[in-house]
């Protein structure tokens, strides 16, 4: 069993960041709706730090779609959103923010 650190760092990888862009663009701009916008955003980054102050709550995937972030890629859900995350020594890494529908065999 891996001992939980109290302050493991958090990195956001620039494609996630991207994607956080994207996504909180799309329900602000395209959907017209800067209040939902706000609250997914505030959402996501408390998900984020749950993820930094329990990384190893979700469990190592092993689907081919995702060993592009390595071996040891753990998944997060928020709505309808996977956070993909690895964690090395004391970071956490995360990779990409994107819908769930994209990845493949999950």
């Amino acid at each position: 069993m891996e001992p939980i650190l109290e302050n493991y760092n958090l990195i956001i990888l620039d494609e996630a960041q991207s994607d956080i862009e994207e996504y909180i663009y799309t329900i602000r701009y395209t959907f017209d709706a800067p209040m939902t916008a706000k609250k997914h955003y505030d959402d996501l980054y408390r998900e984020f730090h749950q993820i930094q102050k329990y990384p190893t709550a979700n469990a190592v995937r092993n689907s081919p779609s995702l060993l592009q972030y390595g071996y040891n890629v753990r998944r997060a859900n928020y709505k309808k959103m996977a956070i993909l995350y690895t964690i090395n020594g004391s970071t956490v890494y995360i990779h990409r923010v994107i819908a769930s529908s994209m990845i493949t065999g999950l």
